[in-house]
């Protein structure tokens, strides 16, 4: 395995802001990294899911990945999302990322025409990884996406010793058994990235050190004080704070899930990222409202829209 350091803290998933013509919106992207950087964020993973990466073409992958690529610094790294259905546009997207300095790569396995062993798919991950391989490469596991399934611990068992630059997983499932044997494979040799912000303090407890998720973008002061909390073996705040992490996300997935209503909470908080593209749908403005509302009621509404100074 190729050296690198392993993520201790949060890391925002961003989301990409378009104009109403439709293009990425650059001039709102470093008020965007400054505020992440000024809440002790660890990094950007761009264009992932929360970043709509998947329904963008390739040269508007690479430049947004320019566009961050500028607010990256030793202290905020920048990950970059280069899955493909073509395995071609994906090295493309690694090759461009690696060139302009990111710090790891990650990917998805194809959402069409999947992979229907974990030998195909380790064969669909190392032909990208071959072409950078100074560079850290991450699976993007996401299964509600790709359709792919398989335990990741046969996926490390299968690629350890063939894909010298595979360095973890961004792990974005609920099966925890599978996460903590992943965890412990090898020592510990593999980086481990908690995926899904409800259940954060639930890897914790399994040893999970770093995380990349949707509301780190607006809140990660919340998750900080968690992960404080569960250090400090105060284990009924951290409870608590992860309890207001799950009235949050529940808010979010009754108005369209975490990029359609993440985006408008992102607004709520001073921070425009624009519309959602085809085929997500927009929110209403009457639903607009009704979240508002929701949020009040949960005591959550002040802690979105003061997210950003």
């Amino acid at each position: 395995m190729i050296q690198f350091t392993k993520i201790e803290g949060l890391i925002a998933p961003v989301f990409t802001p378009f104009t109403k013509n439709d293009e990425i919106n650059r001039e709102i992207i470093p008020f965007y990294a400054e505020q992440l950087k000024q809440k002790k964020l660890k990094g950007a993973f761009i264009l992932g899911s929360s970043g709509e990466g998947m329904l963008m073409s390739v040269t508007e992958r690479m430049a947004m990945t320019d566009v961050w690529a500028k607010e990256r610094t030793p202290q905020f790294k920048l990950f970059v999302h280069i899955g493909a259905n073509s395995y071609k546009d994906a090295q493309m997207l690694a090759i461009h990322a690696r060139n302009v300095g990111a710090d790891a790569v990650s990917l998805m396995g194809p959402t069409f025409l999947q992979p229907k062993t974990v030998t195909e798919l380790v064969a669909y991950i190392k032909v990208i990884a071959d072409t950078v391989p100074d560079t850290p490469v991450y699976y993007y596991h996401i299964p509600v996406r790709t359709g792919i399934h398989f335990n990741m611990i046969d996926l490390l068992r299968e690629a350890k010793d063939k894909i010298p630059n595979l360095v973890g997983i961004k792990y974005t499932n609920s099966n925890l058994m599978d996460m903590q044997r992943c965890l412990n494979f090898e020592n510990g040799q593999f980086d481990i990235l908690h995926g899904s912000d409800e259940t954060l303090l639930c890897g914790l407890s399994l040893g999970i050190k770093g995380g990349i998720g949707t509301t780190y973008n607006l809140i990660p002061e919340l998750y900080y004080d968690m992960i404080e909390a569960y250090n400090n073996h105060d284990t009924e705040r951290a409870r608590n704070l992860q309890l207001q992490s799950v009235n949050l996300l529940s808010i979010v997935s009754k108005y369209g899930g975490g990029i359609v209503a993440g985006k408008q909470l992102m607004k709520m908080a001073k921070i425009d990222c624009g519309h959602c593209r085809l085929p997500l749908r927009n929110i209403s403005r009457k639903e607009v409202t009704e979240m508002e509302n929701n949020l009040k009621d949960r005591n959550l509404y002040e802690l979105i829209t003061s997210a950003f100074k």
